[in-house]
């Protein structure tokens, strides 16, 4: 399989072609690569060389994408940092992966541990390399590194998890095949560029098919109206946040978006109730997709010209393959819950410097995602929960996904969390964190009697908490963590 998301194989025929674009700089296929090179030749003068790794510390702008490639035009190994970090949570992150240079914009975090490169030293569009500072282009990059994404640390100290070239051109090649992608769609990214589906479903799948990319530095619902009206893109990528905010515009505000074909939704668990008034509102194909990091991404999804299923995140694609298995690592049949676990191309190197953690999760060839689901006879997979968030009240389990499924089945419910908290007689209770639409009037009571009519005494919440915002990881996630914490104090 050809890397063809990589300059130097891109076809004569892109060249002319419209690739990258921000708010600053637009550039085509052409000028980018060359670009890129002239971005290489600036890296190689440092000294960054084959296996060496990268560390991208920038908010979204085209130089993000520019850079990535010339690391790898080196051979390197790029690991994106979230520009938002703290100086102690870079420097965990930067020391991890031993990272040679870190290349930033507006970072927060004091650098000066650190060799480092600043935006406004970089080499600028527009510019030519010189050949003489570039060393050969490498011959087979397959199986090396491209990656190093952290994990969001949920579970304890963040790891690196390696994504290799391979694992990178088979993803992008399943959801450019899913999606129908050719060279006139039009992606607009606007998750954050650190993040693997940024990277991978919005800049890699796109590219891979000599199609175009428009980066937003930054969401706000109704700018990205806006630049859905003013580019025309054809597809984006979304979490259930950014769905949320465009939901609560003014009707006016959210017409006229004839141009995208599809919208994939995925990062973190969404009601059918939510996507369903964006597809209605919208006008739109929204599609639910499901992955981890560790899998490069996506491992299932729903299809954008089949049956779409709301609430579930659709059949796994095709070059992967999925089970369900019970704790003894045997199958379950089907309409039975069990652990998701994935194998293919796409699946990590493992963790890395933790061959204990890789070995843990990826076991016989098959990565154990610690999420719990169930296919229908058709084939389409519905998550039930994680494994780890699972709430055991008196020996019975609880999972919360299920509860907060029920509370999103409340006509005023926005956003729905719901944790387990220690309990003297119990073990453990279920607690709920909500959000609500704008401008509705939701009381504790209200919604206990909603859920009172939808689930058994054992499952509902002990507490109820309605909150005007929902606390969130940097890559949109609900931070679970974060209210089990709350809790404590």
């Amino acid at each position: 399989m050809i890397h063809t998301y990589l300059p130097w194989n891109h076809p004569d025929e892109w060249l002319p072609r419209p690739w990258l674009r921000d708010a600053n700089t637009e550039l085509t296929y052409g000028k980018a690569a060359a670009w890129i090179d002239a971005v290489a030749a600036q890296l190689h003068s440092k000294e960054i060389g084959e296996g060496d790794v990268v560390a991208v510390m920038m908010s979204n702008r085209v130089e993000f994408p520019v850079v990535m490639m010339a690391a790898w035009r080196l051979g390197a190994v790029v690991t994106p940092v979230n520009p938002t970090l703290t100086t102690m949570e870079a420097d965990y992150q930067i020391v991890d992966a031993a990272a040679k240079l870190v290349i930033h914009d507006n970072a927060p975090a004091d650098l000066s541990a650190h060799m480092s490169l600043s935006l406004d030293d970089l080499a600028p569009p527009h510019s030519t390399p010189d050949p003489a500072m570039l060393p050969p282009i490498p011959s087979d990059l397959g199986d090396a590194v491209a990656l190093l994404i952290y994990t969001s640390g949920s579970t304890g100290r963040p790891k690196g998890v390696m994504l290799t070239h391979d694992n990178l051109v088979s993803m992008a090649d399943m959801l450019a095949t899913h999606f129908h992608l050719t060279e006139v769609d039009h992606c607009l990214l606007v998750l954050p560029l650190f993040h693997v589906n940024a990277i991978c479903v919005s800049f890699l799948a796109s590219t891979y098919r000599g199609a175009q990319l428009t980066i937003l530095r930054r969401f706000d619902a109704p700018s990205f109206m806006t630049a859905i009206r003013e580019h025309g893109p054809t597809y984006f990528s979304a979490v259930p946040t950014l769905l949320a905010r465009i939901i609560e515009l003014p009707e006016e505000q959210t017409g006229r978006i004839t141009s995208v074909r599809f919208v994939l939704c995925g990062a973190a668990p969404v009601s059918a109730e939510l996507l369903d008034r964006v597809e209605k509102r919208l006008g739109i194909t929204l599609v639910e997709g499901y992955g981890l990091t560790e899998g490069t991404c996506v491992s299932c999804c729903n299809p954008i010209d089949g049956i779409r299923r709301l609430g579930s995140v659709g059949p796994v694609l095709p070059g992967q393959e999925v089970r369900l298995v019970d704790e003894s690592g045997k199958t379950v049949a089907t309409g039975e819950t069990g652990e998701v676990v994935v194998r293919g191309k796409n699946v990590m190197r493992g963790y890395l410097n933790r061959p204990g953690s890789t070995a843990e999760t990826i076991v016989d060839g098959w990565l154990h995602t610690g999420d719990v689901g169930r296919f229908d006879e058709d084939g389409y997979l519905t998550l039930v929960d994680r494994i780890k968030d699972m709430i055991i009240r008196g020996g019975e389990n609880l999972y919360p996904k299920e509860i907060e499924n029920a509370l999103y089945g409340h006509a005023d419910v926005l956003e729905a969390a719901v944790v387990g908290r220690s309990d003297d007689v119990y073990g453990e209770v279920p607690v709920a964190f909500v959000v609500p639409y704008p401008g509705t009037d939701v009381s504790e009571e209200t919604l206990r009697s909603h859920l009172e009519s939808t689930l058994a005494k054992i499952k509902i919440p002990v507490q109820i908490h309605i909150l005007t915002n929902m606390p969130k990881n940097p890559v949109g996630k609900i931070d679970k963590p974060g209210l089990r914490t709350q809790l404590r104090m």
